[in-house]
């Protein structure tokens, strides 16, 4: 199976601070990193590093070109990486010494994906592929409806959320990672995880859906089907792209073979390993290393 993540490709400004900054507050930062992002980007990684024969899809300007060739080093195709002569989408970052973030973005190349691109690149692409999407880009609607009609499975990450989620065809999803704030978005609930996830299920009953919970793990969840996967306590140096490390690490597992509860484990502990390490991308661990 290839598996096309149609997504954001972002540069990174990540400036280390003592706290996030307050409105109308002024602070000084002991750190600025340059580096590469996106939660397409980093979800195109991250099933690379787990070892899945991944196709990333996505505009990018003159800027962004290391973006490209960070994701062929780790084995990710770019083929369908459009160049343009605007700019790439970028991502300003407030990375606490406790390891929490507050993240900026600017769209650029991830807003100006273009009908014929889409089409272009999804007629590589047939039943028994997949692609996987986020909400960092534009026209995700447009790319689920033809994806389906061409037979291929559809995984989507709502994130980040908000207004446009809803007029999504979210019915043709095959399978959810959310976590719990978008999953209360979607459900209209906040009562709970055990319930917000079986609001989920009643809502989007064709559909996996797997809600990842921080320190507390990930649930999932399909039909009457339930099950929990636990966190591995690592020293927390950075938050960035774990969720993305999980998400990779989970479809990858299942493709592999490895029942959901095996699969929950293996992406909670990739996930553990991510947040132990510095970046998003390289803090990623291999398949091996696990």
């Amino acid at each position: 199976m290839k598996i096309l993540v149609f997504g954001s490709l972002n540069i990174d400004l990540t400036f280390s601070v003592d706290h996030i900054v307050k409105p109308g507050e002024t602070i000084g930062s002991t750190a600025l990193q340059r580096g590469a992002g996106g939660k397409g980007a980093n979800q195109a990684a991250a099933l690379a590093k787990a070892g899945m024969d991944v196709y990333m899809a996505g505009k990018i300007g003159a800027d962004g070109e290391f973006l490209a060739g960070l994701l062929q080093s780790y084995g990710v195709n770019t083929d369908h990486v459009v160049r343009y002569d605007g700019a790439t989408g970028q991502a300003i970052i407030q990375l606490e010494k406790t390891g929490q973030n507050s993240i900026l973005l600017f769209a650029g190349g991830n807003g100006e994906i273009c009908p014929d691109e889409i089409e272009k690149t999804l007629n590589a692409f047939g039943a028994g592929d997949a692609v996987l999407l986020q909400n960092e880009i534009v026209r995700t609607g447009e790319i689920m409806e033809q994806a389906k009609k061409r037979g291929m499975k559809i995984y989507f990450n709502p994130s980040p959320f908000d207004a446009s989620v809803a007029a999504l065809p979210l019915d043709i999803v095959d399978c959810f990672f959310v976590n719990e704030i978008e999953g209360a978005s979607l459900t209209g609930m906040d009562s709970g995880l055990t319930d917000i996830l079986d609001s989920l299920v009643r809502r989007f009953s064709r559909a996996e859906i797997i809600l990842t919970a921080g320190s507390e793990g990930a649930y999932y969840a399909f039909g009457s089907m339930r099950a929990k996967g636990e966190i591995v306590k690592l020293p927390v140096v950075d938050t960035v792209g774990a969720g993305d490390t999980f998400t990779g690490f989970f479809i990858a597992a299942r493709n592999m073979g490895q029942p959901v509860e095996e699969a929950l484990q293996t992406a909670c502990r990739a996930a553990s390993v991510s947040v132990s390490r510095k970046g998003a991308m390289e803090a990623m661990p291999r398949w091996d290393e696990l």
